[in-house]
Formats: C-alpha cells, sequence, structure tokens
C-alpha cells in the first residue's frame, strides 16, 4: 500500500501569496543554507572536545578534593609523629636522668633505689608502647605522602589534558563560528531576495515545523511531509500560475515546483 495522498496542496482558506519563481527557488536555497546553521548548532552544543572538557573537569574537581583531603591528612600525621617522637624522648630523658642518679650513687635509700628500678622498668615498657605508637604513625603518614604525590602527578597530567582539550574545543568552536558567519552572511543575501511575507511566512513554518519550511513537489510527492500528491491536486497545481505560492494541505509547508515536480 503506497503513501497517503496529501489531500489538498493549496489551503483552503487564506490569502494566496505571490512570488515569482526565482524567488520561490531562492526560498529552496535558504532553507539549505538554514538547514546548515541548525547542524552547525547542533554540533557545537554536542562538540566532542565539549563532553571530554566536561568529563575532565569533573574528574579534575573529585581529584582535587581528594588531593586536599589528603594535604589535611598528612599534615594531621605530621604532626601526630612529632608529638609521638616528643613523648617518646621525654619518656627516654627521665629514664636517663634515673640511670645516671643511680649510677652516680646518689640513691643510697634501699627503698628509694627499689623504686626507682621499678621505675625505670616501667619506663622501659612505656617507651616500647611509645615507639610502637612512633612507628606507627610514621608509616600511616609514609602511605599518605606517598599517595599525595602520586594524586599530585594525577591532577597534574588532568591538568595538562584540560588545557590542551580546552585548546581543541576552543579551535573546532572557533572553526564552527566561522561556518555559521559565512552561513548566515549568505542567507542575508538570499533573504534580500525573497519577499517580506514569503520570508516572514516561511520563518513561521520553520519554527513550527522542526525546521523546514518550504519542501518540493518531487515526482508528484511533497518532499516535506513524504506523502503522495492526489490526481485532482496535481493537476490543480499545474494550471496554477507560476508565480502563486503553493502550500501542502498535509504539512502546510510551502510547496516549491521544480523541473523533478512532475507537473
Amino acid at each position: 500500500m503506497g503513501p497517503t495522498p496529501c489531500r489538498n496542496a493549496q489551503p483552503a482558506r487564506g490569502v494566496i501569496l505571490k512570488a515569482d519563481s526565482i524567488a520561490q527557488l531562492k526560498l529552496l536555497d535558504l532553507q539549505a543554507v538554514d538547514a546548515s546553521l541548525d547542524l552547525l548548532a547542533h554540533r557545537l552544543a554536542r562538540l566532542p572536545e565539549s563532553i571530554a572538557l566536561a568529563e575532565l573537569t569533573d574528574r579534575h574537581r573529585d581529584l582535587a578534593a581528594e588531593h586536599g583531603r589528603l594535604q589535611t591528612e598528612v599534615a594531621d600525621l605530621g604532626r601526630e609523629q612529632r608529638k609521638a617522637d616528643a613523648d617518646v624522648e621525654q619518656v627516654k630523658s627521665r629514664r636517663s636522668r634515673n640511670r645516671d642518679r643511680i649510677d652516680a650513687g646518689q640513691v643510697g635509700d634501699p627503698k628509694q633505689l627499689q623504686a626507682m628500678q621499678h621505675e625505670i622498668e616501667t619506663l622501659d615498657r612505656r617507651i616500647s608502647d611509645l615507639e610502637d605508637v612512633e612507628i606507627d604513625v610514621m608509616e600511616r603518614l609514609e602511605s599518605a605522602q606517598t599517595k599525595l604525590v602520586r594524586l599530585g602527578d594525577e591532577v597534574g597530567q588532568l591538568e595538562s589534558a584540560i588545557a590542551e582539550t580546552s585548546a581543541a574545543r576552543d579551535s573546532a568552536t572557533a572553526d564552527i563560528a566561522r561556518q555559521r558567519g559565512d552561513a548566515q552572511a549568505e542567507r542575508e543575501t538570499l533573504a534580500a531576495d525573497i519577499p517580506a511575507d514569503l520570508l516572514t511566512l516561511y520563518d513561521k513554518l520553520r519554527a513550527q515545523l522542526g525546521g523546514v519550511g518550504v519542501g518540493t513537489i518531487q515526482h508528484r510527492r511533497c518532499s516535506g511531509c513524504r506523502l503522495d500528491i492526489g490526481a485532482a491536486d496535481l493537476a490543480r497545481m499545474a494550471s496554477a500560475p507560476s508565480d502563486e505560492v503553493l502550500r501542502c494541505e498535509e504539512c502546510n509547508r510551502i510547496l516549491v515546483r521544480t523541473s523533478e515536480s512532475g507537473l
């Protein structure tokens, strides 16, 4: 079963526009330029470089946050290690003083000597515990510092990638901007040769119909909605003056007659 035919290529009511055939053909050129502008806008909104840059930027934000957290952790562990070192040195200093007094024969009271020796034993155990803490803090600090260096390298690599991708994005954007500028200039030249009422109708239809405001009659079919035009409608269109602006009843687009219209 073939495509559904257009009911009528001409509006049932309303004012019929007039424009010479050259102006109508230029409307097709204008549609081609507008399609190029739409494509360029689509490309600009979906540049691979822009997408890649957004992904890199998100990754950089996450890594930079983690890098900042690790910097804080390293600073905290550094303070913790310094405290652990100080605690060990403080207890060692007390133990050394006790030993020096004993070795110098300054403790004559047997009970005091026994208490001091007991304290030295206690201090030995305390030093061992504190050194375990010191080693644990040192290991955690070294691990955090290693991660910080590695993460810093990753952040640096990401920043380089961001700079390169940003430059590529800017280059692609500038290229599209140049193409859009050329197309816009061509559009203005074409639009200047199209009657104002026809141009206004075209722009209105383009906004309503997905960017396509004009089509052609190709082999007895409307190129806008891709529907066949009935024999009676084709006959009426064939007999219409060449300056009469035709419309598709189905899709409401402007229809332009060309050598391929089959009329």
